[in-house]
């Protein structure tokens, strides 16, 4: 309705202007025209003086004109009226009688200028029109006025002036104009109840489209839209209430759809459109996320993009993403970013049930409960754990570090949408888990847990470009038990398994995590040791020979069997220039101390490779 008051208050105002521009432009049009009538009248007032003078001149009966004068002055109109001379005509026909001497200045402008003057005075009393004509020499017809006067043409004889009473005009212009205005008024009055009849109906279908909207807006689509309007407007009240009933089913669905995906009132928004529009947005950039993470070769890979979400697409870049493998009971660093707080006790790492977040498997919030978590060492900031279970043998913990409170509650607000990616990762990280088990089992030697021949076909010249860009080194050594055949064929297989395995044990506990050992084939062996030093190569061969030798196997009906082995080691790429040719030349080597007397360790030396008799 304010729309309404707004819109026939506007009307009225125009209405009432054009009513005013009408009355003043009738006023003065209507005052000009009365003075202008006057004026004509006074003009041809003037004509009949002077023409009634002249023929009082020709005549010869100008002592008469006083009462042909008095004659035309008589008039109600007319005020008063009267004649002045010139200068000329006084100096030839002397002085002037006292009614025809000039009266006031204007009277003496006329005689100077020979023009006609004009003044209007308005009193409460009345209003006045004085005019004054000039009265020149002419020489056109009869009788020629220089013939008379002693003047030159168009010289100045005198004047008329007179004054008139306009006062019945001045009241006959506003009779007028109160006519105009009572006529505007009328029409005013009749066009604001015109348009209010027609338009109220409009103004209240307008009224309740907008509590519809505005009720629409906060995603309340029950607004049932009624008007009293025909034609268009009812058409288009009879297709807006379908399409609300449409929509507040459809949008009922999609609110219930969306809420299996992600919480309700995870978004801070009192729009239900808006939180639908940012909530199915971050469904679409979760689903790119994860069809983009399907793709890559590594759960390694996944962490890194998740990482970059929490960087770039969160704005988080204080935070430690740990992964917890629950078999061996060990928490590992995944990435640390370079602002990143540590806030755990280094006793953590090796015990990840200390951690709170992991042993709860819920969120750990800092500032919900003073020193929540007994096991962190967050003094000076705030902290936001995460925890996410992989599957039975893997979960990771996500640490979130800050100073400023600000921040603290703009990630606090951030924690849905973090778990929501989480969410979406956790199932193909898992995939990554398995395929890395499956690959891990098809790389592997089941007996001994080490490498098998496969791995070192697939992946030895990765490694060797890796090294050669790095300028790293490799000393290869090359294992075989002596006289192995001898086991299987006196104690059979099972012995022989276990000799193997136990060859396993020992090259697993003697060699570092960057080191490899290889189950070469049958009972030989190959172990990578990674930038080690011919000493320290040295140093492992030997603690592996003399261990294996030390070693006592039970062979049955209570006898025991010891075994020894012999070691060939070549350096890389000192010794070739290729891992491919160092395992070769580490072959060589072995070869030499078996046919050399077994039981010993042998160098890789280029006469190895010259002699025939030494292979």
């Amino acid at each position: 309705m304010q729309t309404k008051s707004k819109l026939l208050l506007l009307v009225t105002l125009l209405l009432v202007g054009l009513a005013i521009v009408i009355a003043i432009t009738v006023s003065v049009k209507f005052r000009d025209y009365s003075i202008q009538s006057a004026v004509e009248k006074a003009k041809m007032t003037a004509s009949i003086v002077k023409d009634g003078l002249t023929a009082h001149m020709v005549n010869g009966i100008m002592d008469k004109r006083e009462y042909f004068l008095h004659q035309i002055a008589y008039n109600d109109e007319i005020k008063s009226l009267w004649v002045v001379r010139s200068d000329k005509v006084i100096k030839q026909f002397g002085p002037a009688r006292p009614n025809e001497e000039v009266r006031d200045p204007m009277d003496r402008e006329v005689l100077k200028s020979g023009r006609t003057l004009q003044k209007i005075t308005e009193t409460t009393e009345g209003v006045t029109l004085r005019v004054t004509i000039p009265y020149k020499a002419t020489v056109i017809g009869t009788p020629n006025c220089l013939s008379c006067h002693h003047v030159q043409k168009n010289d100045i004889l005198g004047a008329v002036s007179m004054e008139f009473d306009i006062s019945g005009l001045r009241n006959s212009a506003v009779f007028t104009i109160s006519n105009i205005v009572l006529i505007n008024v009328v029409f005013i009055i009749i066009m604001l109840l015109l348009l209010n009849y027609y338009v109220s109906p409009y103004m209240k279908l307008f009224a309740t489209l907008q509590d519809g909207i505005k009720k629409a807006y906060y995603g309340d689509f029950s607004h049932e839209f009624k008007t009293t309007v025909t034609g268009d407007g009812k058409d288009f009240v009879n297709q807006i209430n379908p399409l609300f009933r449409k929509i507040e089913a459809t949008f009922g669905d999609i609110k219930h759809d969306l809420s299996t995906f992600i919480p309700q009132n995870s978004v801070a928004s009192d729009d239900p459109l808006y939180e639908a529009k940012i909530i199915i947005s971050e469904l679409s950039d979760i689903y790119k996320f994860k069809k983009t993470i399907e793709l890559d070769a590594t759960k390694d890979t996944i962490y890194q993009r998740s990482m970059d979400v929490l960087q770039n697409k969160f704005d988080i870049h204080n935070f430690s993403l740990y992964e917890v493998n629950t078999i061996t009971s060990e928490r590992k660093l995944i990435f640390s970013s370079k602002q990143a707080q540590s806030i755990c006790n280094p006793e953590v790492d090796a015990k990840p049930e200390l951690c709170r977040a992991y042993r709860t498997n819920n969120a750990v919030i800092s500032t919900e409960f003073i020193n929540l978590c007994q096991n962190c060492q967050a003094h000076d900031f705030e902290y936001i754990c995460l925890p996410m279970i992989i599957n039975s043998d893997y979960s990771l913990i996500l640490s979130i570090t800050t100073k400023e409170q600000e921040e603290f509650n703009r990630i606090h607000n951030l924690i849905s949408s973090i778990e929501n990616y989480f969410e979406a990762a956790k199932p193909v990280i898992e995939s990554k888990i398995l395929m890395e088990k499956l690959r891990d089992t098809s790389l592997k030697d089941a007996m001994t847990g080490l490498y098998n021949r496969r791995f070192l076909d697939e992946f030895i010249d990765t490694v060797m470009n890796q090294a050669q860009r790095a300028k790293e080194t490799y000393s290869v050594l090359m294992l075989d038990v002596d006289f192995f055949k001898m086991v299987n064929d006196t104690y059979g297989h099972d012995v022989g398994d276990k000799v193997i395995k136990e060859i396993g044990s020992l090259v697993r506990n003697s060699i570092r995590s960057s080191d490899m050992g290889i189950r070469y084939g049958g009972e030989e062996f190959v172990v990578m040791l990674h930038n080690a030093t011919d000493e320290g190569a040295l140093k492992i061969a030997n603690d592996i020979h003399s261990s294996f030798s030390q070693l006592v196997f039970d062979v049955g009906n209570g006898e025991q069997m010891q075994k020894t082995m012999s070691i060939g080691v070549a350096k890389f790429p000192q010794d070739g220039n290729t891992i491919w040719k160092c395992i070769k030349y580490a072959d060589t080597a072995l070869y030499v101390a078996k046919t050399t007397g077994r039981n010993k360790i042998v160098t890789y030396t280029a006469s190895m490779s010259e002699n025939e008799s030494l292979r």
